[in-house]
C-alpha cells in the first residue's frame, strides 16, 4: 500500500541535511499515546541549512511549544496527503509557498534538545498517523543488478 503512495515522490526525494548522519532513528511507538520516536533525528548544528525532502507546499511555518516548526504537504493520490515536518528550525519560506525536493527551505537553530550537538527532527504524518520518513529515500537507495554479460547461466 506505501510503495503505491511513494512511488511518484520516490524519484524526487532528498536528505534534509548534508551530510546525513542518523542520531537516533524511528521507532514507533506501541501505542498511539506511547513511548517512542515519531521521526528521525539527524545531526545538524544550529545554523545548518535544512532542505526539503521532497517537492510540496509549505502549510505550517510557525512555533509550536517555543520550537520553530516547519511543515511541507507533499503532492499526490494520497489522502489525506503526506506532510514532511522540520523542528527546530527558523523557516525561511511563508505558507503558501511550493518548494521542489532538495531547495532550502529552513535553518536548525540552537534550541535546547536531545542531541548533545544539535540536531534535526524529521517527521513524516498521515493524518495524525507518524510514519518513518526515510521511506521517502528508500527507493533511491535500493541497489540494482544490472545483467552480467558473457557468463553462462547455470542450468
Amino acid at each position: 500500500m506505501y510503495r503505491t503512495l511513494f512511488a511518484a515522490l520516490l524519484a524526487a526525494a532528498a536528505w534534509p541535511v548534508l551530510p546525513p548522519v542518523v542520531v537516533h532513528p524511528w521507532a514507533p511507538p506501541a501505542t498511539p499515546y506511547g513511548p517512542g520516536h515519531r521521526g528521525v533525528d539527524l545531526a545538524a548544528p544550529a545554523g545548518t541549512p535544512v532542505r526539503a525532502a521532497a517537492s510540496g507546499r509549505v502549510t505550517f511555518a510557525g512555533q509550536v511549544a517555543g520550537r520553530g516548526v516547519l511543515t511541507i504537504t507533499l503532492p499526490g493520490p494520497a489522502s489525506p496527503p503526506l506532510r514532511t515536518t522540520y523542528e527546530p528550525v527558523r523557516p525561511l519560506l511563508p505558507v503558501g509557498t511550493s518548494v521542489t525536493a532538495g531547495q532550502v527551505v529552513a535553518t536548525t537553530t540552537d534550541t535546547p534538545s536531545h542531541c548533545p550537538e544539535g540536531c534535526l527532527h524529521w517527521g513524516l504524518l498521515r493524518s495524525h498517523t507518524y510514519l518513518n520518513p526515510l521511506l521517502l529515500l528508500h527507493h533511491a537507495a535500493r541497489p540494482r543488478l544490472l545483467p552480467v554479460v558473457g557468463v553462462a547461466e547455470p542450468g
